[in-house]
């Protein structure tokens, strides 16, 4: 049960670190609060930016629970 725990979680983080790299640079956090590139308006994500953001916060809660779950199986 462990091992396969642990494995969900390689392949979960993997997932994860891809979906990180493969979305839109500029898009964060800095660009709201130090305005950069020029305008500061904030628009809503759509299409394929919209399911990326949806998949990545899937992936992380998934990788929490996993986390958590290892712990107590432990």
């Amino acid at each position: 049960m462990q091992n396969a725990l642990i494995i969900v979680q390689i392949v979960v983080s993997l997932l994860l670190s891809l979906l990180i790299l493969i979305q839109e640079r500029g898009s964060g956090l800095g660009e709201g609060i130090a305005g950069v590139g020029g305008a500061t308006i904030q628009t809503k994500k759509r299409g394929a930016e919209k399911v990326l953001a949806q998949l990545t916060v899937l992936m992380i809660v998934l990788f929490l629970g996993l986390s958590l779950s290892l712990n107590f199986v432990q």
